[in-house]
């Protein structure tokens, strides 16, 4: 991907530019005394860009599967800060990568309904190998409950998901509580954000 393209050529979310800010009033409480921050699935880097310039204190390190990460370093380019690190490549069910400075808090978006059942299972295999004991994992998405929807708009979208690729879909936050105890994190915090999505706060 040639370093000339503008920001107006790279892909965007018009998703992230809305809750960057609901998301960041929550970040900068729960990552005020986190250092080394792992964002995994970071997409177009609008989030990257966004929480690394008001969050200064940290180093945060973007990641996502290899194949995006051409535009992702595009906009990191461009919208550069001090604390934000190049992305590096990161797929769940792959080895992760060795990190040289440990990470204390985890940050993903808009990720696990897009991954299939499996990769979910290997998201927290990894969270929990790579995330420092008494450190953050924060997760942003729609989630169910008791098995129901939350609203009509998500029941839509997980018919369009699964329309899309038949082993995505919207989590059971029961099943994903599960799966992170065994990590050994216990969910915090679940906090209603707009566009009846959720922000979960999970400790190690």
């Amino acid at each position: 991907m040639p370093q000339s393209l503008s920001l107006e050529q790279l892909p965007f979310s018009q998703a992230c530019d809305n809750n960057k800010q609901p998301i960041l009033t929550l970040l900068a409480e729960w990552f005020a005394n986190r250092v080394n921050i792992l964002e995994i699935g970071s997409g177009t880097g609008q989030h990257s860009v966004y929480f690394a310039k008001h969050l200064p204190h940290a180093r945060w390190q973007p990641s996502d599967q290899q194949h995006y990460l051409p535009t992702l370093q595009s906009r990191l380019n461009i919208q550069t800060s001090p604390n934000l690190q190049h992305a590096i490549p990161l797929d769940v069910i792959q080895p992760w990568p060795q990190f040289t400075s440990q990470i204390d808090a985890i940050f993903t978006a808009n990720t696990l309904h897009i991954m299939s059942k499996t990769m979910v299972e290997a998201f927290f295999v990894g969270v929990g190998h790579v995330l420092a004991d008494s450190g953050s994992l924060v997760i942003y998405g729609p989630f169910n409950y008791q098995g129901q929807f939350t609203s009509d708009s998500n029941q839509q979208f997980n018919l369009w998901l699964q329309h899309n690729n038949p082993d995505s879909g919207i989590r059971d936050i029961e099943w994903i509580s599960q799966l992170a105890k065994l990590q050994g994190l216990t969910l915090q915090e679940d906090i209603a954000m707009p566009a009846n999505n959720r922000l979960l706060h999970f400790i190690k």
